[in-house]
């Protein structure tokens, strides 16, 4: 993903994928790799294009509710907009638990949890 300005957007995402379980795991030329198990799967860089940045919605697994709520927390923190505090979400399956937020670029960044309570 590119961003405007990678050390604010790497100090929002290591603030948020914290919870659910992911790190940075590699980092060259200006770019970062975040992920769990030291295998990268998520990236964040410069803007190399001269045409704007497009709004997008990553959604990150979590592995239980609680997390989805550290995320959160951790979002607001970082100065994140809420763009919807954790709940349940019906319209999508009965266990959907998930909570949205902008990252810096304004990108809706949400983290999810599919299982029951």
């Amino acid at each position: 993903m590119q961003c405007d300005d990678v050390a604010a957007s790497a100090a929002f995402f290591d603030a948020v994928l914290a919870p659910l379980g992911g790190s940075r795991v590699m980092e060259f030329g200006g770019v970062i790799g975040y992920g769990v198990m030291g295998r990268p799967s998520f990236w964040v860089g410069p803007v190399t294009v001269a045409s704007p940045n497009r709004e997008i919605h990553l959604a990150f697994a979590a592995p239980d509710r609680s997390a989805v709520r550290a995320f959160f927390a951790a979002a607001v923190a970082c100065g994140a907009e809420v763009l919807h505090p954790p709940r349940l979400w019906p319209e999508y399956h009965p266990t959907y638990y998930g909570a949205f937020v902008r990252d810096p670029d304004g990108n809706n960044v949400e983290a999810v949890c599919h299982a029951p309570e």
